[in-house]
């Protein structure tokens, strides 16, 4: 399953050196003036996960694989953007295509870095970015609105259940509020999701500080947190020069440095995790000698759906899931321990998948 996440932002808040140290390459190139990035650029990283490796270890498996998640480095916007200014117009396009998305704002001070617009807001950064991302949906929402009230005038069905469901966007729109505010029934959410709004996505606020915050953060971070929570949104707070630092160093050096800046993990690991949870995902695993797998599902999804993910054959001759959770299999240190327990479960069609499931699918070919 391809889940991509949008990393957005003003000229020279970090973006393109965070994207490069969760890709761990130089793809996108940093540098400090405006629109440095002149295309997406797209990665995929794992999502780490400690529980591949208890678990790999207990089966003896000879490969770990782990699932993924794809970063779009889309480059930066500006005043304006909505109306064509900088760049605009091609990358509001881009960032209708992810799923969510990570808003980098600039919480350091660095008088050789230039800031767009003169200033270290990161709340004002906020809400310019949110101000085009809504005056381009309301655009593209008035322009499709014309056409579909001729249509449900005459009485079309479908027609009015759209319409109404676009002006729910367009009254939050135009009070200035982001359309993922508005109030869904369970059987709207998906007709909603798919007008394409920008401002519909869910928003992870990425605090970029100086080295000496990265483990705390400052009084910047701490307004944006405060921002995420009343808004029911979710930030994390990384330097993304220090990211950059760490995804260069070979494996065995990263934990001295992390421990010499008072650091557990990099900051990228919490990003990605926030961002996978931020997306309504959760993973479920495969376990043998040959390899422990993780895949991607998104919650509430039933058992026929994660066998699908791992073939379509699988979700179509669907006849049970063996399963076993995740703590189950440690504590029986095993399949075999497991049921001896009585831990081990045979789930049918209608079994909701849980986080950290171990499954095996049986099905007729």
């Amino acid at each position: 399953m391809g889940f991509k996440c949008g990393i957005v932002g003003l000229p020279n808040v970090g973006k393109s050196t965070l994207f490069n140290a969760l890709t761990q390459t130089a793809a996108a190139q940093a540098a400090n003036y405006p629109f440095c990035t002149i295309e997406p650029n797209v990665g995929d990283v794992a999502v780490p996960d400690p529980r591949l490796d208890t678990l790999a270890k207990i089966a003896g498996s000879a490969e770990i694989i782990p699932t993924r998640i794809t970063f779009v480095d889309i480059a930066g916007l500006v005043r304006g953007a909505s109306k064509g200014e900088g760049l605009g117009n091609q990358f509001l396009a881009t960032i209708r295509e992810v799923d969510a998305v990570a808003h980098v704002l600039r919480c350091f001070q660095d008088d050789d870095i230039t800031h767009v617009e003169g200033r270290i807001d990161p709340i004002g950064d906020a809400e310019v970015v949110e101000t085009e991302l809504m005056l381009a949906d309301l655009e593209s929402l008035e322009k499709r609105i014309k056409p579909l009230e001729k249509k449900a005038n005459s009485g079309e069905k479908e027609a009015k259940e759209q319409l109404a469901l676009m002006m729910k966007a367009v009254v939050l729109l135009r009070e200035g509020r982001p359309a993922r505010q508005a109030e869904l029934s369970a059987e709207e959410r998906a007709p909603y999701s798919q007008l394409g709004l920008m401002t519909a996505k869910p928003v992870l606020y990425v605090c970029n500080v100086e080295e000496a915050s990265a483990a705390n953060g400052n009084e910047f971070s701490k307004k944006v947190e405060a921002k995420a929570k009343a808004e029911g949104a979710r930030a994390v707070v990384i330097s993304a020069k220090v990211e950059e630092e760490i995804a260069q160093l070979p494996n065995e050096e990263r934990k001295d440095f992390l421990d010499s800046i008072g650091l557990e993990e990099p900051g990228l690991n919490r990003m990605i995790r926030v961002g996978y949870d931020l997306l309504g995902l959760l993973t479920f695993f495969t376990v043998g000698p040959k390899e422990t797998r993780a895949w991607t599902v998104t919650r509430g999804s039933r058992a026929p759906q994660g066998a699908g993910v791992i073939h379509t054959d699988f979700e179509q001759g669907f006849i049970r899931a063996e399963t076993i959770a995740f703590p189950d299999y440690v504590s029986g240190k095993g399949e075999a321990g497991a049921r001896d327990a009585g831990k081990f479960r045979l789930e049918g069609k209608d079994y909701v998948i849980a986080d950290g499931d171990v499954m095996h699918f049986r099905f007729n070919n």
